[in-house]
């Protein structure tokens, strides 16, 4: 394939992006989807005219050329497709939800306009990276040539001409390149394309396109748009590492396994099962991490750190080694490093990303995480723990699962006390949790819910959680779900937002009546921020702030009466499909109405209120935000005191691996 052809940067673009594939184990899949844009100028006459052009080339009525009556459409079978958005940060949002459920092998496209258009993709970047999911930023800029400037909603900064507001993706980017001409666009194409499908290095890309530019002509090479496969390896463990990790946990008494979001991307669930069965070795999961192993697996402890479980907690304070898989330690899954208190506790890290395998000073097995853990139990064939672990995991496990049971079903000296028409928030996650399918997902992201729903959501599917934790994104909810269900079709998902993250963001309700996908969104009315008031409680702040309220005429605070919002009628006027419920049956009605809405029918909103009041289950941990060390107030001064006790339980984990001397494979391990 020889010789060049005629098109603008953004017509190269939307022809490149269409032919790239992704492809790990022998399956491949396009590595786009599509493209989410809103226009403005910067984007309306270069991407947008371009992608006007690649959707008219698949319609068969369409003539592509006004001066060109026989050149019918056709002639390029692969498209692009186009989704019009309504808010930057949302469709961000949406791709990183699909990426995510696509096991990081498929994405979108985002494209916006000059300016705030474009900065409104900042947060959604960061999220991507910080969560090490690939998305594609194509924010327009300002002229390259500079011929009309200072031109609407450009930055001019005295001290260097050549920056613009869209340098602040720099550092929320794993890839950036700026195309100030024609020719630069291939070599940053291609880079794009290596950081998007590497596991280690992924997160959001940005390529920044001048307005001039996205319209300038040039002829290409044709071989730059020929189909491209861009393989997703499976990194394999040295020997050595295998063979140290093995001993090391060969000579633990109480070795325990914190499961990551590298589990399921890598899709090491089977693997993981295998390992655990064979050795009896008890598993706790990190938020990304939740549903390594289903509900009811003998080695499943549920949620680990600071909204864990009092069963995988117990079991982490005791760990004399933790095998972390797939994660990179974050705060909430160390409990701010108080998780894990073991005196001579040390760790085994897993991790296809050596920046993570080598935290807490442990022993790093940088490969792939089905990889490793097959060769992980092939070396510790014939080990097992003692059989009185396994008893400890099933007893601890029997006593929070029937606090599990308490929350959903709340006793009536609990359900006595609510004020008319009002249910807690464990009803209502207990209500979703059992009347669901096996293989619906529940999405969330911020507030309580991420919290309750780590502790207490039953998975038994291993797509069917998706809670985003690493940013914890209020407004991510509607979106995430619209991008869950695009990757997803087949599957209903449950879209589980507090009032505080639905006013965010609620908007993609409109792109989800638009382009008919059915999301079932459990808006929960609590009249405020839950999650940060209960925080603000404990750190002696008094729920300052986090209360919709009116502002008293006498004292001056936001302390007065409940403002009148309602949020079902909000959601009406999108053009959802609204159920209001008042009390457990009409709960439970509504969810079985919902799952038989048809599929096309776009989103469906089930609005409850639940009172704030009512907590879950205890975690019995820790996370550590500073309190202020002097204080007027008594109760910010008690809980300081409190803070200095949990601050004191902190550990570096700084000390050695130390393996013992490797075993004999061929020896029972015991």
């Amino acid at each position: 394939m020889t010789g060049t052809i005629r098109l603008t940067v953004s017509q190269a673009v939307v022809r490149f992006l269409a032919v790239q594939w992704s492809e790990r184990d022998g399956r491949r899949q396009k590595l786009f989807a599509g493209c989410f844009g809103i226009f403005g100028h910067g984007n309306v006459a270069g991407l947008g005219q371009a992608l006007l052009q690649d959707e008219l080339a698949d319609d068969p009525t369409s003539r592509l050329a006004d001066d060109d009556p026989d050149r019918l459409a056709g002639d390029h079978p692969d498209r692009l497709p186009y989704v019009l958005a309504r808010n930057e940060q949302a469709m961000v949002h949406t791709a990183v939800a699909y990426a995510r459920q696509k096991d990081r092998l498929q994405t979108w496209v985002c494209t916006a306009s000059v300016g705030p258009g474009s900065t409104n993709m900042l947060t959604g970047a960061a999220l991507a990276t910080i969560n090490r999911l690939p998305v594609l930023l194509l924010p327009s800029g300002t002229f390259a040539t500079r011929v009309a400037g200072p031109v609407l909603q450009e930055l001019e900064a005295p001290y260097a001409a050549d920056v613009t507001v869209n340098d602040a993706f720099r550092p929320l980017s794993r890839f950036f390149d700026r195309v100030n001409r024609p020719e630069q666009l291939p070599s940053a194409l291609l880079g794009a394309m290596r950081v998007l499908t590497d596991p280690v290095e992924t997160g959001a890309v940005t390529i920044v396109l001048p307005q001039d530019v996205q319209a300038e002509a040039f002829d290409w090479p044709v071989e730059l748009f020929a189909p491209r496969v861009w393989r997703v390896g499976r990194p394999l463990p040295e020997a050595a590492d295998i063979a140290e990790a093995a001993a090391l946990i060969s000579a633990a008494r109480r070795p325990f396994v914190v499961a990551g979001g590298g589990v399921h991307y890598s899709g090491a669930e089977e693997a993981l099962r295998a390992f655990c069965e064979a050795t009896g070795i008890p598993v706790g999961e990190s938020q990304a991490g939740k549903g390594a192993l289903p509900h009811g697996h003998p080695q499943a402890m549920g949620a680990v750190g600071s909204t864990g479980t009092t069963a995988a907690n117990a079991l982490a304070g005791e760990a004399d080694l933790v095998i972390g898989i797939g994660t990179r330690y974050s705060d909430f899954t160390t409990a701010s490093r108080t998780a894990f208190q073991d005196p001579g506790v040390r760790f085994v890290n897993l991790n296809v990303a050596r920046f993570d395998a080598g935290k807490l000073a442990g022993l790093s097995v940088v490969a792939d995480a089905r990889e490793a853990l097959t060769a992980l139990t092939r070396a510790l064939a014939g080990h097992q723990v003692d059989p009185a672990y396994r008893e400890r995991q099933a007893r601890l496990w029997r006593e929070w699962d029937a606090k599990v049971e308490a929350a959903y079903n709340p006793p009536p000296e609990v359900t006595g006390a609510l004020a008319d028409g009002v249910l807690t928030q464990g009803t209502v996650l207990g209500r979703v949790n059992e009347l669901s399918d096996p293989a619906d997902v529940v999405v969330c992201a911020a507030g309580s819910m991420p919290g309750d729903l780590h502790k207490l959501w039953r998975v038994r599917d291993r797509k069917a959680y998706h809670v985003e934790y690493g940013y914890s994104c209020m407004g991510y909810e509607i979106p995430g779900g619209l991008g869950v269900r695009l990757a997803d079709p087949g599957r209903d998902v449950f879209v589980m937002v507090g009032d505080g993250s639905y006013l965010m963001m609620p908007t993609e309700l409109v792109t989800a009546v638009q382009e008919r996908i059915k999301i079932i969104v459990v808006l929960v009315q609590n009249h405020g921020f839950h999650s940060i008031g209960s925080l603000s409680e404990e750190l002696g702040s008094q729920r300052f702030g986090t209360s919709y309220r009116f502002r008293d005429a006498v004292t001056g605070r936001l302390a007065g009466d409940r403002l009148p919002v309602d949020l079902a009628a909000s959601a009406r006027s999108f053009g959802a499909t609204v159920i209001e419920v008042r009390d457990r049956q009409e709960l439970e009605q509504a969810i079985k109405d919902a799952k038989a809405a048809p599929a096309d029918g776009g989103p469906v909103v089930i609005h409850v209120e639940t009172d704030p009041m009512v907590h879950a289950p205890d975690s019995a941990s820790w996370w550590d935000v500073p309190v202020s060390q002097v204080s007027e107030l008594g109760t910010t001064r008690r809980a300081y005191e409190r803070y200095t006790t949990h601050k004191a339980a902190q550990r570096p984990f700084m000390g050695p691996h130390v393996a013992p001397t490797p075993r004999d494979p061929e020896g029972p391990g015991r």
